[in-house]
């Protein structure tokens, strides 16, 4: 993924880190798989949910969990605002 990323040209979707994880919530060990992923390529990270969770076999996470995880995988206010705000305008013409 990493070689991907810095090509400058593949985008990063910080998601499913509750699927990913090997731990119970708060999913803490895939917090530094993010933060790697954030550091190679911090302007083309963008996060999400899997909301509604088509595939869910358990009861889905609480939305609000997984946007504490997000705000676990970002370093500052800063780079936050860049994968929720600006990011992911840059795909999508907003």
């Amino acid at each position: 993924m990493l070689e991907l990323l810095s090509k400058g040209n593949f985008w990063v979707m910080l998601s499913l880190g509750e699927k990913t994880s090997k731990a119970d919530p708060p999913w803490d060990d895939v917090i530094p798989i993010a933060r790697t992923y954030i550091v190679a390529a911090p302007d083309r990270c963008v996060w999400a949910t899997d909301w509604p969770h088509p595939v869910s076999i358990v009861q889905p996470p609480n939305a609000a969990d997984l946007l504490e995880l997000m705000y676990k995988y970002a370093p500052d206010e800063a780079t936050l605002e860049k994968i929720l705000v600006h990011n992911p305008a840059k795909p999508f013409g907003f």
